[in-house]
């Protein structure tokens, strides 16, 4: 009888991907999410929702006293998963193989686990239990000539093949197997949907093929870091940063996830639940500003052009939505699931995300800036291009006054947000400087003018003397940590005595050592959500990159080393962290990572001393 599972810590777990979709994998062996085919597929494995009915893979060493640890094998996104005890040591290397689009229906798309025995003999047991559709649909289950295939009712789900090197049985809705591997011993399996090549002339466990596929996987990760061009301090966390956003970047569309999982809570018990398997464009200036400055040119020109596409797009709250689907498609209806009990019973548990509905003034600037960074370090922008940008900043100089719902998606009613006015003033800013740059046409006259409208705005509505710091919104004497963006946006000098007496106030209200709050809710409730939340990663790193704009260099240096130390066993950030440092809301996050890899950059060259920065 299977023992009983409780939650994991959320920082136990590590992915595995190749572009498409990601799977989690914990410690102990088991892989317990995996949206499939596509990042934003329904899930065929949900256990980190929900132990007992979400699904897994569980493959499990019996030893005694067993300790585990998880490495991933050096400058690749293939995880070994290591079972030490006196009796025996074991270890799981899992991965996605990585193959090009042309050849998917060749190679397939799934999942390679094989299993080794250092030392002893060792008995695994394994149960492979997929929850097809978020655990909502029934699936059959077909012994085929010596693979399962599981089978799901709804043919929006694909069909999936299980295929061992050991005998396997049925178990009601499970695969399931007992089986003993000696020293030096190996075993197989393989999780998917296979190609026509692994069906045909070559099994898809065929020894010779599962060892091409082990070692051109390596080989990708490995040439692809081997790419970067960063070679300062800390270069083992940036170039893990890296490889975990290049897994976060869909191979068929250029666009980048803000995370692969839905429903991990921002707060253990509470609603602050969302699904980030989408694609924000807020994150698109931070990744091609991130990949860029590592020489990673090809993975910045596909994101430009997902980009590009979208300058297309219109809708009645503006040209432009906050968030989109990998693929583009614009509707994400926000459900709540009833089948899931949701990590540690913190529900509601949902998937797709209403704020994709919301007025968000603010990604106007981040379009921007992004479009302007594409041009600086890439080709220059189409005529086609260009005019459609003027179609939008001629839409955003009529509403850069709204109110709007913000950077954090507030639903508590829309305000006056000083980010959003901040990165309205950026959009007219990067135009403005676009135009002059590349010898562009356009209203730049009525650009400089409403930039300088908005610059005047934000001192004299946004700055409360009171507190000797600019505030959350328009109004407020509340602090909120999206105004770090100031100086990163070149808004203000980062030795400007009004930024440094704000940079102040956030060190004494929102900061506890390097941890770094969004918002007090206690002081001023304005997301219209219960409960508390966890420090904000990526506003502890950009934290951290303002300290070092302001030449405090040494207390920088301590506090990013210090949040090294937040990180998991394997150098990864979920969004938030705990009072008591661990992990909170989705996992992995870019967005966190996207602002480890500015804060490092910036700092190491701020400690050579080239204070230079080579952007904006």
């Amino acid at each position: 009888m299977e023992q009983e599972q409780t939650f994991q810590p959320i920082e136990n777990y590590g992915v595995i991907g190749d572009m498409r979709s990601i799977a989690l994998v914990c410690t102990n062996g088991s892989i317990d999410f995996l949206c499939f085919p596509n990042f934003d597929s329904p899930t065929v494995f949900a256990g980190l929702l929900d132990t007992e009915r979400g699904g897994h893979f569980r493959i499990s060493p019996e030893l005694e006293d067993m300790r585990t640890k998880q490495l991933y094998l050096p400058d690749t996104n293939i995880l070994l998963t290591r079972f030490l005890s006196d009796g025996g040591v074991a270890e799981i290397t899992d991965f996605m193989p990585v193959v090009q689009a042309k050849d998917r229906q060749r190679y397939g798309h799934h999942i390679m686990r094989m299993i080794r025995v250092i030392k002893g003999d060792v008995r695994f047991t394994m149960r492979c239990a997929p929850r097809f559709d978020y655990a909502r649909g029934k699936h059959k289950v077909v012994c085929e000539d010596h693979w399962i295939r599981f089978v799901p009712v709804s043919t929006d789900c694909p069909s999936m093949e299980l295929h061992a090197t050991f005998p396997m049985q049925i178990d009601g809705d499970d695969a399931t197997a007992v089986f003993t591997l000696k020293a030096g011993e190996t075993a197989t399996v393989a999780f998917g949907e296979m190609g026509e090549e692994e069906r045909g002339s070559i099994p898809v466990l065929d020894p010779q093929n599962v060892e091409q596929h082990f070692k051109e996987t390596a080989n990708f990760w490995r040439e692809w870091i081997g790419r970067s061009r960063y070679k300062g301090r800390w270069r083992e966390m940036v170039s893990r940063s890296a490889l975990m956003l290049k897994l976060l970047c869909s191979a068929e569309y250029g666009s980048l996830i803000a995370a692969p999982t839905f429903g991990l809570p921002e707060h253990v018990g509470g609603e602050r639940n969302w699904d980030y398997r989408y694609t924000w464009l807020r994150d698109a200036a931070f990744s091609l500003y991130a990949f860029i400055r590592l020489g990673f040119v090809e993975e910045a020109l596909a994101f430009t052009h997902w980009i590009r596409d979208r300058l297309q797009d219109d809708a009645q709250r503006g040209p432009l939505q906050v968030m989109y689907h990998p693929d583009g498609r614009k509707t994400l209806d926000e459900i709540t699931l009833d089948t899931l009990s949701g990590y540690e019973n913190s529900r509601p548990v949902r998937i797709g995300n209403a704020a994709y509905e919301q007025l968000q003034l603010d990604i106007y600037g981040e379009l921007m800036d992004a479009v302007y960074l594409a041009n600086k370090y890439g080709d220059g922008i189409s005529h086609d291009g260009w005019q459609s940008l003027q179609r939008i900043l001629d839409w955003l100089g009529k509403n850069w006054q709204r109110p709007d719902e913000g950077i954090w998606e507030v639903r508590g009613g829309p305000r006056e947000f000083l980010h959003s006015r901040l990165m309205c003033w950026v959009a007219f800013d990067r135009a403005i400087r676009l135009a002059e740059k590349r010898s562009l046409s356009g209203p730049t006259a009525k650009w400089q003018e409403i930039r300088d409208a908005i610059h005047d705005d934000i001192y004299a509505n946004f700055w409360n003397d009171k507190i000797k710091s600019f505030v959350q919104y328009k109004g407020a004497e509340a602090l909120d940590a999206s105004v770090l963006l100031m100086p990163l946006m070149r808004f203000i000098s980062p030795v400007d005595h009004r930024w440094l007496s704000t940079l102040e106030a956030i060190e004494r209200d929102l900061t506890e050592d390097t941890l770094v709050y969004r918002y007090d809710n206690a002081v001023a409730s304005v997301d219209g959500l219960r409960g508390q939340e966890g420090s904000f990663t990526a506003c502890s790193f950009w934290y951290i990159e303002c300290l070092a704009r302001a030449h405090q260099t040494e207390k920088a240096r301590l506090l990013f080393d210090k949040m090294m130390g937040y990180a998991n066993h394997l150098g990864l950030y979920s969004e938030e962290l705990g009072s008591s440092g661990e992990h909170l809301g989705n996992f992995p996050q870019a967005f966190t990572h996207l602002a480890l890899i500015s804060a490092a950059t910036f700092l190491d060259r701020e400690l050579d001393g080239n204070n230079k920065a080579p952007w904006r």
